[in-house]
């Protein structure tokens, strides 16, 4: 840096996707990307944590494939609208299985688009001219002609926006319902007959009659003809490599839906991509957070399908090495735009020394291997030195202090859907000592378990149901029985971690998933430890007593 001084607001770009002004000149692949882009392998649903480079790889992906590409937005479908007709909430609380209407309705959205995109379907007459030529093409099949004729159905909504579609099916669909039910439930309607919202109680022998009806409504849907269709989406629609298309869908994390039923529409969409793998020259890329995939229920409804879909998953994760690359990169394209020549992302940094140690592993061993993180610190330290030829230690030790603090919100953040109140819960862990022994890390979960007796405490559910061993009188349980389901929860989102017998560094969720899982490891561990991560932001005390600097 002898040739220039970090100006202020120097930085490596934004730690989100659709912020990143740098994204595109300074992407780096971390071997992710050419499997998703791939049209030989069949992994598909990227699956990673907040800031794993899911969206920026979906990105990526729109960018390199612009006239084969797709994008479609949870937030573009009229899902709120849809979870909000009474026909749907109806269905739902009778415990109608409403997957064959997802099902169709993900197939229809999919096959719509992908058909849009390849003919330029746009207006009347653009229409008219697709089903013409496909008419002619199909001629001698009648099977296909009749599929056909499923999207044709659509007359004048075909080329409109995607969720004037969407609602048109749903509307269709509750009219249907309301058919069945001899009332209207449509948007505004007054409420099923016999219903919850007409205030009448049925009895078991009613609600199992009506369950059987509704229940042949929803597989009354055009699931079959749809299929159809799928093979002539295959045969005739895109059959060349050189219409291969990519469909990519993201943002399924936001609260776009209901809660009660966005399990269900999520995992029907995944049974939706598998049955589409068979189109030779199709791929739909899914990105979701690791969360949301660890908490669909693919037992309840899913008729043992988690196997299936598992296969097609691509776990998104950063090595040390490619973080550096990271780094490198985008050091080398953020000084290129200052007028800087920067070839590596050390040339920022204070040299080594025997007490601090080598500064790059210093802020690497501070993230939980995500890009975000990497790039939040490094963007931190920058604020720090601005007007400085390079950075010195006391640099990136107080820009720790306001990173670790950003840290500890981004996990309450990330996890407070599936958890609820879990900010209460990472505050119980302030002050810890940096190594903690079994008696530290058991003081502390009982005063997590604890917050069960205040009446504001929002997690009242899942933390009763982790510490349910706690109030079943059991004098052969051990710590483990205990303490492990609560455990099992904080090492997943990467608060803790614990040193096994005979090795000193502990290991994190990032290091083995699987460690917690087992009660025997547990049992032998030596010590327990906050993750460095958030060691500043939780002012985590170091053996003496002063806190980690």
């Amino acid at each position: 840096m002898a040739k220039g001084r970090l100006r202020a607001g120097f930085n490596l770009g934004g730690e989100a996707a659709e912020a990143d002004g740098l994204l595109d000149e300074a992407f780096i692949d971390s071997g992710d990307f050419l499997t998703i882009e791939s049209r030989t392998n069949h992994k598909c649903l990227l699956v990673g944590r907040t800031g794993a480079g899911k969206s920026a790889a979906l990105r990526r992906i729109a960018d390199v494939h612009a006239d084969h590409c797709i994008r479609i937005s949870p937030e573009n479908l009229s899902l709120p609208y849809i979870t909000n007709l009474q026909a749907i909430r109806y269905l739902d609380s009778l415990g109608v299985n409403l997957d064959t209407f997802w099902q169709t309705l993900w197939r229809h959205v999919l096959l719509v688009e992908i058909i849009r995109h390849r003919y330029s379907v746009n207006s009347p007459d653009a229409k008219t001219n697709f089903f013409h030529n496909l008419r002619n093409k199909l001629q001698n099949d009648r099977t296909k002609q009749t599929a056909l004729d499923y999207l044709n159905e659509f007359e004048g909504r075909f080329w409109c926006e995607t969720d004037e579609r969407v609602r048109e099916i749903t509307d269709k669909f509750a009219e249907r319902v309301s058919a069945e039910a001899g009332a209207n439930v449509g948007a505004g309607g007054a409420g099923v007959k016999g219903g919850v919202s007409s205030g009448v109680e049925l009895s078991q022998e009613a609600r199992f009659e009506q369950v059987a009806r509704f229940q042949r409504v929803v597989n009354e849907t055009q699931l079959a003809r749809l299929n159809k269709m799928i093979d002539v989406l295959d045969d005739d629609i895109l059959d060349s490599s050189h219409l291969f298309t990519y469909v990519i869908i993201d943002d399924l994390d936001k609260e776009w839906v209901d809660e009660r039923i966005a399990n269900d529409l999520i995992r029907c969409l995944f049974s939706t991509v598998y049955s589409l793998q068979h189109v030779r020259n199709l791929k739909i890329v899914v990105a979701l957070r690791t969360n949301i995939f660890q908490e669909l229920d693919f037992g309840r409804r899913g008729g043992g399908q988690e196997e299936k879909f598992r296969a097609l998953v691509l776990d998104m994760k950063w090595t040390k090495r490619s973080l550096i690359d990271v780094l490198d990169e985008r050091a080398r394209v953020a000084s290129r735009h200052d007028g800087v020549s920067i070839n590596a992302f050390s040339e920022f940094l204070p040299n080594s020394n025997t007490t601090m140690g080598k500064p790059i592993d210093y802020i690497l061993e501070r993230t939980l291997l995500r890009p975000r993180d990497a790039l939040a610190f490094a963007n931190e330290c920058f604020k720090v030195g601005a007007g400085k030829g390079r950075l010195a230690w006391v640099d990136i030790k107080t820009a720790e202090r306001a990173y670790s603090t950003g840290r500890v919100l981004a996990l309450r953040d990330e996890w407070k859907g599936t958890y609820p109140g879990i900010g209460e819960v990472l505050e119980r862990f302030r002050r810890a000592p940096a190594r903690m022994s079994r008696e530290d890390m058991q003081s502390r979960l009982d005063d997590v378990i604890l917050l069960l007796s205040d009446d504001e405490f929002a997690g009242v559910v899942w933390l009763t149901d982790v510490s349910s061993q706690m109030w079943t009188p059991n004098p052969s349980a051990e710590w483990e029985d205990l303490y492990q389901p609560l455990l099992r929860i904080l090492y997943r989102i990467g608060l803790v971690g614990a040193s096994p017998p005979g090795r000193a560094a502990p290991v994190f969720f990032s290091d083995d998933p699987l460690f917690v899982e087992q009660k025997t490891n547990l049992r032998g561990a030596t010590y327990y430890y906050v993750h460095r991560t958030y060691h500043r932001g939780l002012e985590v005390q170091e053996a003496s007593g002063r806190r980690d600097e």
